[in-house]
């Protein structure tokens, strides 16, 4: 078997041992398209030739900008057989963001899929001088296509083949494969890069976890531009697996469908939208099939794949009921197989991992960072080392200590090369003992476990001087059904508030149930029946805090948070800078009336005339 220490040396893996016929698949025109791993190989190989003919040089950077499908892959490979560095960049930036990577990366070419795409590069494009050349993956008139540079390779093979065997040979396991600009939540994107051994050292062990095999089905739909869903693919294809790219995020349930899928990676947002759909069928039922449907979110939550052997008989007999009346019905709209479903980005609520483990719907989370290539720790069901509520045992080949303030470090052969362009940043989050600080505060859970309790800079005091950890709060909120995001402040104020984004489905279908008449959402949320629920909702939230912690005031707001309008951060984190501006006047009203308050009780207790002592003086404040 080929020794997998570059990422190219994938493709002689799967020849050799995995010459399947769908290794990789997309749709075009309503219809699967499907690439054996010869295809793969020929493609990135010609691919690869084509590069070389148009005068690109090892080292040069080429960024991408596309959907997932096949072709991103033979991209990805022919660029890391030449030796230049792939700068994969999100579809969703903004004109400043995309000129800064396309000038910091000095980019050398740039590889969009469509026509939609180009067009949001477009404002960036027209700045720079000199500029990029632009190949697209798809027919659009007056622009280089990808299949001109295909075409070039397949005619001068042979002028090249030697070429691109010599590099193969030359590239080293160190040397720079691709950056990753951090999406971050503030600031300009920083340029991460990343070595082929960091990747593969990565890739290899978490594959080692997964208990998919080469018979099975991925669907792969998380952006490929992430190192999270690349690193994945890599995963996949060490397994081989067959990966099948969704059509959108909207078709994931009629793709599983299609290909009779055995899992996929996702966000926890994107599991959140699943349950919300579960949930609201279930309104719809009435009689004994609506106790049966409730019952089985009851049960489901209190469910444990790794206790499931030592619980009662009782409870596995409710467990084959549900199974044959609910959960097999939920797993029948994703293809009817047992699911294993990866989730790493922000944390995930406990009980809808039970609820889905419940349902065959098994899922594992990890943690890890763009950095880090990206997995720190992941649960482990190959190895039976899984904990709920945990993101798992820290990943072979991975070192990881904790801080004095509770921050996770960690070093190894996944620590990245560095910031491009930036030795003094670099220094900053990398030690002089190889320890990369990853901003992250956490805990082992049994000594084994590790969980993540919050961001060391999101972390507030309370002007009384006690610390807040906001994720965690914010965490256990979302798994209300009521609440659809919600970012937690108060730094330097006297108590806890909080901004919700409600779910509008749910409220609408309550306020259905009580009858409540309104025009739109916004004089939905402003009816006191919604504060007195959202009100309740929270208690029953508060009563498991800490006095200092419990949520004393809160807003709602009828935007809706995502990656597109800046609210949300492309991986689905909260951008605590964007959303303290826009409800800037929101948190002045709520801790400017607290303010105002306390000052005019001060004022009152001033101006109040205090009783004359026996030797004739005021007590004096």
């Amino acid at each position: 078997m080929a020794e997998i220490t570059r990422t190219f040396d994938l493709l002689d893996h799967l020849v050799e041992r995995f010459p399947k016929d769908d290794i990789l698949a997309g749709k075009v025109n309503g219809e699967w398209v499907k690439y054996s791993s010869h295809d793969y190989y020929k493609y990135a190989h010609y691919l690869a030739y084509g590069l070389c003919e148009v005068g690109l040089k090892r080292g040069d950077r080429v960024v991408t900008m596309s959907g997932n499908c096949p072709e991103w892959n033979f991209i990805d490979m022919a660029l890391a057989l030449c030796g230049i560095v792939h700068v994969p960049i999100y579809p969703t930036l903004s004109t400043e963001n995309y000129q800064h990577i396309l000038t910091h990366s000095e980019a050398q070419a740039v590889f969009v899929s469509t026509k939609v795409l180009l067009g949001r590069l477009r404002g960036a494009l027209d700045q720079l001088d000199p500029k990029p050349t632009v190949y697209t993956l798809t027919n659009i008139e007056g622009e280089h296509r990808m299949l001109e540079i295909l075409k070039a390779g397949i005619a001068n093979r042979d002028k090249w083949m030697a070429e691109i065997e010599q590099r193969k040979r030359d590239i080293k396991p160190e040397d720079w494969v691709t950056m990753i600009y951090t999406s971050g939540t503030t600031g300009l994107p920083k340029g991460v890069m990343l070595s082929h051994r960091n990747l593969c050292s990565n890739f290899l062990a978490h594959a080692e976890v997964n208990p998919m095999n080469s018979s099975c089905r991925a669907l792969s739909f998380l952006p490929l531009n992430h190192i999270y869903e690349r690193s994945l693919n890599y995963h996949w294809q060490v397994k081989g697996v067959s990966i099948y790219y969704a059509e959108s995020l909207g078709t994931i349930q009629q793709n599983m469908l299609e290909i009779q899928g055995d899992g996929f990676c996702a966000v926890p947002r994107v599991l959140e939208m699943v349950y919300d759909k579960l949930y609201a069928a279930g309104k719809d039922f009435k009689g004994i099939k609506k106790r049966i449907y409730d019952w089985a979110f009851w049960h489901g939550k209190r469910y444990d794949y790794t206790l499931v052997k030592k619980v009662s008989l009782l409870y596995q007999l409710a467990q084959w009921f549900l199974d044959k009346a609910v959960y097999s019905k939920w797993r029948e709209k994703f293809g009817g197989k047992r699911l294993t479903v990866i989730t790493g980005g922000s944390s995930i609520q406990p009980n809808m991992v039970r609820l889905f483990a419940a349902a065959g719907i098994n899922i594992y989370e990890g943690y890890g960072l763009s950095e880090t290539s990206p997995v720190i720790a992941v649960n482990d069901p190959a190895h039976n080392m899984v904990k709920i509520g945990t993101v798992g045992p820290i990943l072979k080949g991975v070192e990881m200590k904790f801080g004095e303030d509770g921050e996770i470090l960690t070093r190894g052969p996944h620590v990245m090369m560095g910031y491009y362009k930036d030795p003094e940043y670099t220094a900053q989050v990398i030690d002089e003992e190889g320890w990369f600080h990853t901003g992250d505060i956490g805990e082992l859970v049994g000594g084994k476990y590790l969980k993540i309790t919050d961001r060391k800079k999101d972390i507030f005091k309370l002007s009384a001087g006690k610390y807040v950890a906001p994720q965690l709060i914010e965490n256990m909120l979302r798994d209300s059904e009521y609440i659809e995001q919600v970012m937690v402040i108060g730094e330097n104020e006297k108590q806890v508030a909080a901004l919700i984004s409600p779910n509008f489905n749910t409220l609408h279908y309550w306020a259905l149930k009580y009858h409540l008449h309104y025009r739109d959402n916004n004089e939905l949320i402003s009816l006191p029946q919604v504060h007195d629920k959202y009100r309740k909702v929270l208690d029953v939230y508060n009563k498991t805090l800490a006095p200092h912690e419990q949520i004393k005031q809160f807003r709602l707001v009828v935007d809706e948070w995502t990656p597109a309008n800046g609210l949300l951060s492309p991986t689905l984190k909260l951008r605590r800078g964007p959303l303290t501006e826009k409800y800037k006047d929101l948190i002045a009203d709520i801790f400017g009336k607290e303010r105002s308050n306390a000052a005019g009780f001060f004022s009152a207790f001033k101006s109040v005339e205090l009783p004359t002592m026996p030797w004739g003086k005021k007590n004096e404040k």
